[in-house]
């Protein structure tokens, strides 16, 4: 994973959704060809296969709506053009294309509304950047498949501008650079399949303010980071089926995540109050679920299987001893400061299944609010507004001390279960631990945390606690740094105390 040296790339109502439940989906090489969740009865019990058989658009267009001809080069962004606000659009069967220029790309009037007739397809032809972008509020996308655009690294093909209020439903965002989608305030995309996009899927980034009220809901999102950014552009974090960056409330429920070369679902940078539920993640090259300098989230009923094979298996191959893991907490804890619908990090009744690792609760020591060590250069914590007050000296003391570090606490484990058969992940060593601990702090000169402090902090002093799980297969657990390797016994015993009320039977997969 790496994030202790990634530096940070710029860039809701539930509905019930009648989900397809068609038989394999399109997706990387060696991908299983359905989705396989677990049995028991408080995971996810159905998913998102909406690649393999789009719902389909209507057939005629709906009455008062401006039919676009897949024929006339441009005609849909010069109708859009041409129409007043809240205007529909009926895409005709057929690939439609845009003008040549790189940059003609369809500007929406607020309100507008573009459905795909069965078979329309908006093809960038790898010549435009963009499909859709401008400011436009409350536009609505359906039934329509937009591919082959070659939107730059860190920029989104749909939405590019991320303008709030957009609804996105039943609609493919295939085979694109950058990021398939990109994502603005109250913002819903909903049973719609994003795969095989160069970069993203969706990038949850508003270059102004921040990105409230998001939901993410019946998505298939597969094959994403097909351009590897990461070995691109080493320790870039810069990749995932998803990224969130300052996301200030989030429902993300019933997706089918897999498959994605990297993290399946990537929280990064002052994130809060999100909901993960009801998922199913599984066979991402790496962690099923990143959630990094953020704050305040329930992470429950997922199953979560195979994940981090590749990338775990990368550093410990390197001989690279930090626990790399299937869900990784990174420097994020829950902060009753904060307004949320929690105030801690719950992670319960969840499955995971023969993953790389399972849950890792890290921070970093000399990363802090304006400590050069920081890769979310220029943010500061939720608690401090001005980056600048984190200086010495006065951040050795209260209450900028606390405030200026964002913290792995008040972190919940509960009730989840955990399985294990290294027979299946196919390694020896290294992909069997859960994990508490943080680095020695030595940097800056000036930082008051050097030491063993923040290490100490984590493991025995910031409320996070396992009980009541239950462990199949011969794990192991870390604590206070990654030369502390326990048994089950260890970790239950004095000083950890950890896992209370929790089974463990050790035979490989139980």
């Amino acid at each position: 994973m790496g994030i202790k040296w990634r530096n940070p790339a710029l860039p809701a109502a539930p509905l019930a959704l009648a989900l397809l439940a068609a038989t394999g989906c399109e997706s990387t090489p060696g991908a299983p060809a359905e989705p396989t969740v677990a049995s028991s009865t408080s995971v996810a019990r159905s998913v998102a296969r909406v690649c393999a058989k789009p719902a389909a658009g209507p057939a005629k267009a709906p009455a008062g709506a401006v039919t676009v001809d897949p024929a006339v080069a441009g005609d849909l962004a010069a109708k859009t053009k041409s129409s007043p606000p809240h205007t529909t659009f009926w895409l005709r069967p057929g690939r439609h294309r845009l003008e040549p220029d790189r940059y003609a790309q369809v500007i929406p009037k607020k309100g507008d509304r573009y459905l795909g007739a069965p078979g329309a397809v908006l093809d960038g032809r790898k010549k435009n950047q963009y499909a859709f972008a401008g400011t436009a509020r409350d536009v609505t996308l359906r039934y329509l498949t937009v591919q082959g655009f070659v939107a730059p690294q860190n920029e989104g093909v749909v939405n590019h501008d991320s303008a709030d209020g957009w609804v996105i439903e039943h609609t493919t965002i295939q085979h694109n650079s950058g990021a398939g989608l990109m994502a603005g305030d109250r913002q819903r995309v909903r049973a719609s399949c994003l795969r095989g996009n160069g970069q993203y899927g969706m990038n949850a980034y508003k270059a102004t303010g921040r990105i409230s009220d998001l939901v993410v809901e019946g998505n298939e999102i597969v094959g994403n980071n097909r351009d590897d950014w990461e070995r691109r552009r080493p320790g870039c974090g810069c990749t995932a089926g998803v990224k969130f960056w300052a996301v200030n409330g989030a429902d993300v429920r019933g997706n089918w995540v897999h498959d994605n070369r990297g993290a399946g679902l990537w929280a990064d940078t002052n994130n809060n109050d999100f909901r993960i539920e009801d998922n199913v993640l599984e066979a991402n090259d790496g962690a099923a679920l990143i959630y990094e300098t953020s704050y305040n989230a329930v992470i429950r009923k997922n199953t979560i299987r195979r994940n981090n094979w590749v990338e775990g298996r990368r550093y410990a191959d390197r001989g690279d001893n930090f626990p790399f893991a299937t869900i990784y907490l990174s420097e994020s804890g829950g902060e009753p400061r904060i307004r949320a619908r929690t105030d801690k990090i719950e992670i319960y009744r969840n499955v995971l299944e023969n993953n790389w690792s399972g849950i890792t609760l890290w921070e970093n020591a000399d990363r802090f609010c304006n400590s050069p060590a920081n890769t979310s250069s220029g943010d500061c914590t939720l608690l401090v507004q001005h980056t600048g007050r984190c200086a010495r000296s006065a951040i050795a003391t209260a209450p900028l001390y606390a405030d200026c570090r964002w913290k792995t606490q008040r972190v919940d484990i509960h009730g989840n279960r955990f399985v294990l058969d290294k027979s299946v992940v196919d390694c020896t060593v290294k992909c069997d631990r859960m994990a508490v601990l943080a680095n020695y702090g030595t940097y800056p000169d000036w930082s008051p945390y050097q030491g063993e402090r923040v290490a100490e902090a984590i493991t025995g002093k910031q409320h996070n606690r396992w009980h009541d799980n239950v462990y199949l297969g011969p794990w192991k657990f870390v604590a206070h740094d990654p030369s502390r390797i326990l048994d089950s016994g260890q970790w239950q015993g004095t000083p950890y105390r950890q896992d209370a009320g929790s089974t463990f039977r050790a035979r490989d997969g139980g």
